[in-house]
């Protein structure tokens, strides 16, 4: 393995690919990753958790899974680990555990901001945008510029009936959304269209 791997920084771009739509990216870093990683016993854990980044951008979810309790057996504190478990559950219609998995991997990673920002997701489209919010400010704190994490704060204050607060957090949005993601920002300006004829 190189000694100049970083694990973390691999994960966070691949998280930032598959946030925006960029699959063929993700697949990329996580090839680049895995051959990094080599075949050694090692770093079995982090090859575990590549090997499930490819499994989920192909939807494999149910395959995915005993990677990722892999890569929780080696490397309990990862919290990227238990985001994904948890997503993989989302996605397979088993919601019922899928809180716990967020719950341990901000217990074991505080800091990671993506977790809080699917914990609030899930919360949301679970229909408590309230308790979504707060995931979602606490993602903001870790990570101030994440604008996949206002647009989703906009929808929590659609549902609260709070409209200049959401078209607010879509302009944040658009404030910080990444070189290259124009499709995204037409739809959230469209949004703050609508929701002007709201308010």
């Amino acid at each position: 393995m190189t000694q100049h791997f970083d694990f973390n920084q691999f994960r966070l771009l691949i998280d930032e690919a598959i946030t925006y739509d960029d699959l063929p990216r993700a697949r990329a870093l996580a090839k680049e990753a895995l051959e990094a990683l080599g075949r050694g016993d090692e770093h079995l854990g982090e090859r575990m958790y590549f090997t499930a980044q490819i499994l989920i951008i192909d939807e494999k979810f149910e395959e995915a899974i005993p990677c990722l309790d892999a890569a929780i057996k080696h490397n309990p504190f990862d919290g990227a680990v238990y985001n994904d478990r948890a997503l993989c559950m989302i996605e397979l219609g088993k919601l019922d555990g899928a809180m716990e998995f967020f719950d341990r991997g901000i217990a074991v990673e505080p800091d990671f901001a993506t977790i809080h920002h699917n914990k609030g997701w899930f919360l949301n489209q679970m229909g408590h945008p309230a308790e979504a919010l707060a995931c979602f400010q606490q993602a903001l704190e870790l990570q101030p510029r994440r604008a996949v994490t206002y647009e989703n704060m906009a929808d929590c204050f659609y549902k609260l009936g709070q409209i200049p607060e959401a078209i607010g957090a879509c302009q944040k949005a658009i404030e910080f959304l990444p070189e290259g993601c124009g499709h995204i920002r037409k739809e959230i300006t469209q949004l703050i269209s609508i929701f002007r004829r709201i308010d």
